[in-house]
């Protein structure tokens, strides 16, 4: 579940290794490409950490920050 932190969304993901945790990181580049809406994050080995916020609304979650949330929740759901 994401928590608010801060005035961002954060959700740290733990996958086996870290080859899984870097694919991962690759699928959500490519929705926040899709959306022009980039993550702040953080890889050590098999754990992912993913914090969001818009800098353009002062850095506050906005609707952008929940849609790319749900979109990276989707991708975690496919993989299983």
């Amino acid at each position: 579940m994401w928590q608010l932190q801060d005035n961002k969304l954060h959700k740290q993901f733990v996958f086996g290794n870290f080859s899984e945790a870097f694919a991962f990181m690759v699928r959500v580049a490519l929705e926040a490409e899709k959306l022009n809406h980039h993550p702040l994050w953080t890889n050590l080995y098999n754990k992912v950490d993913i914090w969001l916020n818009t800098h353009d609304a002062g850095d506050t979650v906005t609707e952008l920050d929940h849609k790319l949330a749900a979109a990276i929740d989707a991708l975690v759901a496919v993989k299983k």
